[in-house]
């Protein structure tokens, strides 16, 4: 550890815990893999807890260790996918699904975690953050390094991908048929 861990610094760690897990569940969508995130970006944010500045606020710079560390396991399991690929000339392919807190009212709470999984990670990472963490704009954007515009296109094409998952339809549009009780879900 760079610099020592004194009670505040502490407090405000343990603090951002819970937010912490919800933003790590969000990112890999299952509850196991979201505390095995959690503990490495616990484990690395006290190996360099000399990097945080004390006048910011913890939770930002944890969620920037968290997508850190999220993206480098997606490539090491890319490079390992590919790998296995190659020498066993197999199809395999990385799951992904998903859902968001918008459509709760039309599906159970393991659709909506399908459903959100489905989205695309990096449109699954600003639900996140902005309707769960509730993070403006442009924090949102600060924190992932991107234009406030390619958080705003995100989040409207995640909530639409959404809604067509959850058979809710858009202000304008016919609802999606609910195909014998599925509440809109494909059978």
């Amino acid at each position: 550890m760079s610099a020592a861990l004194d009670a505040e610094t502490r407090d405000r760690l343990i603090a951002a815990l819970p937010r912490l897990r919800r933003f790590c569940r969000g990112l890999v969508g299952r509850a196991d893999e979201a505390d095995d995130l959690a503990q490495a970006v616990c484990e690395r944010a006290l190996r360099h807890i000399g990097q945080w500045h004390r006048d910011t606020a913890m939770e930002p710079w944890l969620f920037r260790i968290a997508r850190t560390v999220w993206i480098d396991r997606l490539r090491a399991l890319r490079v390992r996918l590919v790998h296995a690929n190659e020498t066993r000339h197999s199809g395999m392919r990385a799951e992904t699904d998903g859902g968001e807190a918008h459509a709760v009212d039309r599906l159970s709470l393991a659709e909506v975690d399908r459903a959100m999984r489905a989205l695309p990670p990096e449109q699954r990472e600003v639900i996140v953050l902005v309707t769960i963490e509730q993070f403006s704009y442009a924090e949102a954007a600060a924190l992932l390094e991107v234009p406030v515009g390619t958080i705003m296109s995100r989040l409207s094409r995640g909530r639409m991908a959404l809604r067509r998952l959850a058979g809710v339809a858009a202000a304008g549009e016919p609802p999606a048929p609910d195909t014998a009780g599925n509440a809109g879900c494909a059978p």
